[in-house]
């Protein structure tokens, strides 16, 4: 792909790649004011006292990530809204690093206020920015992204220049690394990783927590990023915090 991004934005870039190779937060606020699966670091958004903390490990320039986005994040929302669920965001530089890394500064310039309403739009206009990166006009698609959250050219450049965030985007993504995370999207909930494995009775794969398949009276969950799907894990995760 031919890239033309901010002059600014190269060299901290560059820094941040060598360290990107080792692997494919924002801050939520005061020690009190994050549950007991966060650090410093990560976005969330939803209610600290949720019964379910649902932690997502992404890249916007992951295309796994952006289908999860679209089939999921609708019925997460709702989740989330009716406080079931707090989403724990961790930044990943997975896919092309570069596009993740600027578009995860972009979001961070933003404010933390804002910052889930950025990366939504970024997993929806991912194919818009391959395609604009391709023809060397990634910058470009970036900053009419940064013009509808609202900030200036001026504020663009800086954003897109900021030595601050690059290190700080490249130390999750190296946290991650270290911590097994080798795939985007990745869960964990509630303090356990989610992950897809073949189901015990060999009939497909399904969604495990830990070394436990997830099941219900529909059966095993299959590991698909439907609504559905998500809905089912969080209600098994849900019912297994009250008991």
């Amino acid at each position: 792909m031919a890239f033309n991004l901010a002059r600014s934005f190269i060299p901290a870039f560059a820094a941040a790649t060598a360290l990107a190779l080792a692997a494919c937060g924002g801050n939520s606020g005061a020690a009190d004011g994050r549950t007991e699966f966060e650090r410093e670091g990560d976005f969330a958004r939803g209610s600290v006292d949720a019964p379910v903390v649902f932690i997502e490990y992404g890249s916007t320039a992951c295309g796994g990530c952006a289908a999860f986005h679209a089939g999921v994040y609708p019925t997460l929302n709702q989740y989330i809204e009716d406080g079931t669920v707090r989403l724990v965001f961790r930044e990943m530089l997975t896919g092309s690093a570069e596009l993740a890394l600027a578009g995860f500064m972009l979001a961070r310039c933003a404010g933390e206020e804002r910052y889930f309403d950025v990366v939504d739009v970024l997993f929806e206009q991912q194919q818009a920015i391959f395609m604009a990166a391709q023809r060397g006009q990634a910058r470009q698609q970036f900053q009419t992204i940064a013009r509808s959250a609202g900030l200036s050219d001026q504020e663009f450049r800086a954003c897109m220049s900021d030595e601050s965030a690059v290190e700080a985007i490249n130390e999750a993504n190296q946290r991650a690394a270290r911590e097994g995370i080798n795939a985007t999207p990745s869960f964990i909930i509630n303090g356990e990783r989610v992950e897809p494995n073949r189901a015990p009775d060999g009939s497909g794969v399904v969604y495990f927590a830990g070394n436990t398949a997830i099941e219900d009276d529909q059966g095993f969950v299959p590991a698909q990023f439907t609504g559905d799907t998500f809905s089912r894990i969080i209600e098994y995760f849900r019912s297994r915090a009250e008991e």
